[in-house]
């Protein structure tokens, strides 16, 4: 390392302002700060000092997401021998997954960080490491058989229109992933449908088979009754992951370990998970309670609700964005609850769209600062009626 500090030292004058390069000084910065710890101080005034910096909470968030990431892979292997009766090793399986999703991955980051550096090159300014995070969200939340143009063109919508035409980094009204997921969803829904996940064909004696598409559980829920649901999974399954779906959103274990990460180290708010998960429960037990008969979909049992679709990731890696979530305490219980209950309001009532996650999310990344300035006036008015009942008494 120390030799590639003293290569850095060297090359930095001619990257600097007024140096050969200089006009690439921030692409240059984004690398060295990549690397390196910035030795950049604060030398007068009064500022906090914290260890905990953008790129530090960018990594806890990466390896937060890592649990889901492992087995997504597996599980893409996994549903692969599955569907046509295989015997792999763990190692193979997981193999097999890997070189499905590493494509993906390296588009998202390619395309993405490409106009992240452009941006900032135009605008002179440092690169933010924000994309780290959504870059690894991105790929997560699409269906493993998405056309990688699809995704490219996802992903700079994304970040042209969800962040950079917003400021940039921290200035975003939207979560910028799941804008790149609405885009796919309301530009190419064949693609991302909710209802089916391809599942990679073979070779074998009758020629080859280029894939077939496996119904995602909650396809099956909407589309048959539901004490005679045939396919349906178990919550078990569905808990552990074993079911089609997108990358990263099948296992709840994986990604429960991941909020524990998140919530352990302070960088994730727990009253905005906990808050989406009591307004999902609260509509799934009013549903099951107003079923007007067993086989309706209003009837299928709450809990199933947690472990279906993108429930579980969006609670803990989508509605607790730091930028595009309400910043009030107080707002974040209600932003959370309303999440939560408008997902599985969307899921129930709206027959052409079994998932709900995403559209909640998004509305209430638009609706929260509305939140937090109704939380703000509130606490005025209560602290100005108690200033004056307080004076009336003197």
């Amino acid at each position: 390392m120390k030799v590639l500090r003293n290569l850095l030292d060297k090359m930095k004058p001619t990257f600097s302002h007024g140096g050969k390069l200089g006009f690439l000084h921030s692409t240059f910065d984004a690398f060295e700060t990549f690397i390196f710890v910035p030795d950049t101080v604060t030398k007068r005034g009064a500022h906090i000092r914290d260890s905990i910096d953008l790129k530090r909470t960018m990594t806890v968030v990466i390896v937060a997401l890592m649990p889901a990431l492992l087995f997504g892979m597996y599980n893409v292997g996994y549903q692969h021998n599955l569907a046509f009766g295989l015997e792999k090793s763990f190692w193979d399986t997981f193999f097999f997954g890997f070189l499905k999703v590493l494509p993906l991955i390296i588009v998202s980051y390619v395309v993405g960080l490409g106009i992240e550096f452009i941006a900032a090159q135009i605008r002179g300014h440092e690169v933010n490491e924000g994309y780290l995070v959504t870059g690894m969200l991105i790929p997560l939340i699409m269906p493993v058989d998405v056309p990688l143009w699809i995704l490219a063109l996802s992903v700079a919508f994304a970040v042209i229109v969800g962040k950079e035409v917003f400021g940039g980094t921290g200035m975003n009204i939207w979560n910028p992933a799941l804008l790149s997921r609405a885009f796919v969803f309301f530009a190419y829904p064949s693609q991302i449908s909710g209802d089916k996940i391809w599942i990679e064909g073979l070779t074998n004696g009758a020629g080859v088979v280029d894939g077939f598409s496996g119904a995602t559980p909650m396809a099956i829920a909407k589309a048959g009754g539901i004490t005679s649901m045939t396919g349906y999974p178990g919550f078990g399954d569905m808990f552990f992951g074993f079911i089609p779906g997108s990358i990263g959103e099948t296992s709840t274990l994986a990604i429960m370990i991941g909020a524990a990460i998140l919530i352990f180290t302070g960088i994730a708010s727990w009253k905005v998970i906990v808050s989406v998960v009591a307004g999902g429960v609260s509509i799934g037990l009013l549903c099951n309670a107003f079923a007007p008969n067993p086989d309706s979909y209003l009837a299928l049992p709450f809990y199933n609700h947690l472990v279906m679709g993108g429930f579980a990731f969006g609670a803990v890696f989508m509605a607790t964005d730091p930028v595009t979530c309400a910043q009030t305490e107080k707002g974040k219980w209600i932003y959370g609850f309303l999440i939560g209950a408008m997902a599985i309001i969307i899921r129930v009532f709206n027959p052409g769209y079994p998932e709900g996650m995403m559209l909640s999310i998004l509305l209430l990344n638009t609706f929260a600062p509305l939140i937090d300035y109704n939380v703000v006036q509130s606490n005025i008015k209560r602290r100005l009626k108690r200033a004056s009942v307080k004076t009336k008494e003197a």
